[in-house]
């Protein structure tokens, strides 16, 4: 390991990478730190490989952190055996080294949104097994913070897209890839009802402001998102222009459909019980952000258009 870095993020995913960059746009050191110890990063950023569920690993490569941010996403089917181990290695590290703790979250513990926006005081309410675990997550984090142990500033973000998204984004690889192609995207639930999605880049800057700014500790915050909430279709219909189509092609994925494929697919069986979320009209709002911290949200179009460029260029690459 190079000399102590200022930030370490436990992550490498795609969130995980677009803290680092907005890390290093700061000027700020990073170390990156996942399972393999290698990552696609620039040659001043330090990559460690290791166990996140070991204290004792954890807390070295942290050593000398202003701040560590948990943005570790296990296996979509293995959340419940393997996230608490994860995130309790992370926040290990943060009490042993004094640092900062900021935790990357989705909005699973909300439950459903009953025809309101979700806001960072919207209780947890959640009934289905993943929102329960993230749920029980967090108030452990919020414990800590309130006992003094550590400083706690969680971020949340809902269904997201952008660079590097790829399968795990419900705006991803069933959409973007068919887009360039002019074939069918597929989409989970109604597509008609609005549907808050937040870019990646956003929150990579928004979890980099949470981990840099004085106000930001002990507080829940939802990650940056354009407050004009558009529905499923027409994003999708945004994309297919911005990609050179005049027409949308377009179906949703029905739930017998995802229950056949959940039989031989893990991934697909653990999404039938958050269909939920595509059922109702599902928005996040994140004025909280904006209004005292600053952060501010990329223009819809132009978060859709950079995301196609980077699956246009990784076509052309392959």
């Amino acid at each position: 390991m190079n000399d102590s870095p200022n930030h370490v993020v436990f992550g490498a995913g795609a969130i995980g990478l677009a803290t680092v960059e907005a890390l290093r746009r700061r000027g700020e050191s990073v170390r990156l730190v996942n399972r393999s110890g290698s990552a696609p990063v620039p040659e001043d950023v330090d990559v460690v490989g290791g166990d996140a569920k070991d204290p004792a690993f954890t807390t070295a490569v942290a050593r000398g952190a202003r701040v560590v941010y948990q943005i570790l996403n296990p296996p979509y089917h293995q959340w419940v055996q393997q996230f608490p181990g994860l995130q309790a290695g992370v926040l290990a590290a943060a009490e042993a080294t004094g640092a900062r703790l900021v935790s990357m979250e989705n909005v699973y513990m909300y439950g459903r949104p009953g025809g309101r926006p979700f806001t960072e005081t919207s209780p947890n309410a959640a009934t289905t097994r993943k929102g329960r675990l993230r749920g029980g997550m967090a108030d452990h984090l919020l414990a800590a913070h309130r006992a003094g142990r550590v400083e706690v500033a969680i971020g949340r973000a809902s269904d997201y897209f952008g660079p590097r998204g790829g399968g795990q984004t419900v705006l991803g690889d069933r959409v973007f890839r068919p887009a360039l192609r002019g074939a069918t995207a597929g989409v989970i639930g109604d597509p008609d009802q609005p549907h808050t999605y937040t870019y990646i880049p956003d929150i990579g800057e928004g979890l980099a402001l949470l981990g840099e700014h004085p106000d930001a500790g002990g507080e829940i915050w939802h990650l940056p998102n354009d407050p004009r909430t558009h529905t499923t279709r027409q994003l999708v219909d945004m994309v297919y222009h911005l990609a050179g189509h005049s027409r949308t092609r377009l179906r949703s994925v029905p739930t017998l459909a995802l229950r056949a494929l959940g039989i031989f697919n893990p991934t697909v069986r653990e999404l039938i019980e958050m269909r939920y979320e595509f059922e109702e009209p599902f928005i996040v709002d994140s004025g909280k952000i904006t209004d005292r911290l600053g952060a501010t949200a990329t223009p819809l179009e132009e978060a859709l258009e950079q995301t196609l460029a980077d699956y246009r260029a990784r076509a052309q690459n392959a």
